[in-house]
């Protein structure tokens, strides 16, 4: 196993680790996001996508293999290039926002790599 496999088991594994955390921990989110749900149907939207879509897209690499990483590394860099732009054009420049982009542009890239 190389050394750039390891690092991309780790990046799926801390995606599903950020899914758990929003499935059982909704009020995470809002913690580092800033994104709040105000009643029973944001926190069903809290669990499902940041929670249920975070795990499966982690878990899918150990089922389906290189295919899925490059598939979810491709999911992070989509995920950066419009955080990027709302950086600029929101000027959303919050600390959180800005490790949010570092760690999808090194998972994006990681995760590509052959």
């Amino acid at each position: 196993m190389t050394f750039i496999s390891i690092l991309k088991i780790v990046a799926a594994l801390a995606t599903v680790a950020t899914g758990m955390l929003a499935l059982v921990k909704p009020s995470a989110a809002y913690e580092f996001t800033g994104l709040k749900a105000d009643g029973v149907r944001g926190v069903s939207e809290i669990r499902s996508i940041f929670g249920g879509l975070f795990i499966a897209l982690g878990l899918a690499p150990f089922f389906l293999g290189e295919t899925a990483y490059l598939m979810l590394g491709i999911g992070y860099l989509g995920i950066a290039v419009a955080r990027a732009f709302s950086i600029f054009f929101d000027q959303s420049r919050a600390q959180s926002n800005l490790i949010s982009l570092a760690i999808e542009i090194v998972f994006g890239v990681l995760l590509v790599l052959p």
